[in-house]
C-alpha cells in the first residue's frame, strides 16, 4: 500500500458507505494523523495501515475536530469504535486488541452513517 489517496468502503446493515481516505503508512505520516487540520468533509478520513497487526493507542494531541476512531481487525471487520473524540486530548485511546488499520473520520460519523462493530471494512487500491 503507497502513500497518497484512496477508496474504502465500508458495508454496513444500512448498505455500503465509500469514503475517501488519506493513507497514512509511514511512522511520520502515522505520528501527524490529522493534527492541526480545521476540516474534514463527510465521508472523508485517514487509514492508517499496519502491515502486522498490533494494539495500537491513538491520541488527540494538536488535533481541533472530533473524530470517531474506528478500529479494523486483520480479516477487515471493525472491532471497535471510539465515538466523538475530545479535540486536542492526550488521552490515550486503545484499540481493545490487535488491529491493521484504523480509519478516523469526522466525529459522528459511525452514528450518521450507520457504521458498527462487526460490518467490514473493503479497501480498495
Amino acid at each position: 500500500m503507497s502513500a497518497g489517496k484512496g477508496y474504502i468502503t465500508i458495508v454496513t446493515k444500512e448498505g455500503p458507505v465509500k469514503v475517501l481516505v488519506e493513507y497514512a503508512v509511514t511512522p511520520a505520516e502515522k505520528a501527524k494523523g490529522l493534527m492541526f487540520r480545521k476540516r474534514l468533509p463527510k465521508k472523508e478520513g485517514m487509514l492508517f495501515i499496519y502491515q502486522k497487526p498490533r494494539a495500537v493507542a491513538m491520541w488527540m494531541k494538536n488535533t481541533p475536530l472530533s473524530l470517531d476512531m474506528i478500529f479494523i481487525n486483520r480479516k477487515g471487520r471493525i472491532r471497535q469504535i471510539e465515538e466523538k473524540t475530545e479535540p486536542n486530548s492526550t488521552r490515550k485511546i486503545h484499540s481493545g486488541g490487535q488491529v491493521s488499520a484504523v480509519l478516523e473520520m469526522i466525529g459522528g460519523s459511525a452514528e450518521d452513517f450507520g457504521i458498527g462493530i462487526g460490518d467490514s471494512v473493503i479497501i480498495q487500491n
